[in-house]
């Protein structure tokens, strides 16, 4: 059976104030109150800047990380934004993600897009 208790969030949407009060509120809260037992940030686009250059996303990022939630980013969109090392030693994995994405979205895994 697969598994229905991973949620993966697809976070394309650089305002800090989403990213704030949306994606990272309820991805930490999520494992932290057992709503999923795996919550997986998928940095896509524009948001790989602004985890670059906001210490206060930065910070959050590093909360969700302590409270065992996974942070990827996508490579294409790291590599060219020129983010690809500090996104990495903030501890976020960065690889290709096209065809995860398509693969997640075929099998219909839970997944909320910001």
């Amino acid at each position: 059976m697969e598994n229905k208790d991973h949620l993966y969030i697809l976070w394309t949407n650089s305002d800090p104030v989403t990213a704030d009060k949306m994606v990272f509120m309820y991805a930490t809260n999520a494992l932290k109150k057992g709503w999923w037992k795996e919550v997986t940030v998928i940095v896509w686009g524009s948001t790989a800047k602004l985890v670059d250059e906001n210490p206060e996303i930065q910070v959050k990022i590093k909360e969700l990380l302590a409270a065992g939630g996974k942070i990827s980013a996508c490579k294409a969109c790291a590599d060219q934004l020129g983010v690809t090392e500090k996104l990495e030693s903030l501890g976020i994995e960065v690889k290709y993600w096209g065809q995860p994405l398509t693969e997640i979205i075929k099998d219909r895994k839970p997944l909320l897009t910001i």
